[in-house]
């Protein structure tokens, strides 16, 4: 589990391999991610955007942008949270993610709330030990 917490807006990453949906033998590996956004601040805020940093074992850089997640921009009243699950998948065994929402508040101020740096791997990827 990752937690990141800014502007009191908590997220909260965990990411499962999915053995089920990826072919090794093709470099083919699929992670799902659940993610949860808690509204842990004073003011009422929404969810605009999101921008994710994908990299691969290999140092490839996928970056991804979009409005809202899931099709969804939810409103988030403090105290409020919203969860939701997606995927990558990636050619190698390995990788990590990194990320923004981009937030707007009741009064219209928009910022950035971080998504913390999170590791996909695999039982695929040999271990050493340094």
């Amino acid at each position: 589990m990752y937690q990141k917490t800014t502007r009191g807006i908590a997220i909260t990453v965990r990411p499962t391999y999915l053995d089920e949906q990826s072919s090794p033998d093709e470099n083919y590996f699929v992670w799902a991610y659940n993610i949860r956004i808690e509204n842990q601040g004073a003011e009422t805020v929404q969810l605009h955007s999101r921008y994710w940093r994908i990299t691969d074992a290999r140092g490839r850089v996928q970056e991804v942008r979009g409005p809202g997640v899931v099709g969804e921009q939810p409103v988030l009243g403090p105290g409020e949270s919203f969860e939701y699950t997606s995927g990558t998948p990636l050619p190698t065994p390995s990788g990590f993610m990194v990320g923004t929402y981009q937030m707007v508040s009741h009064g219209g101020d928009s910022f950035d709330v971080a998504i913390p740096a999170f590791s996909l791997d695999s039982p695929h990827e040999a271990r050493r030990m340094n």
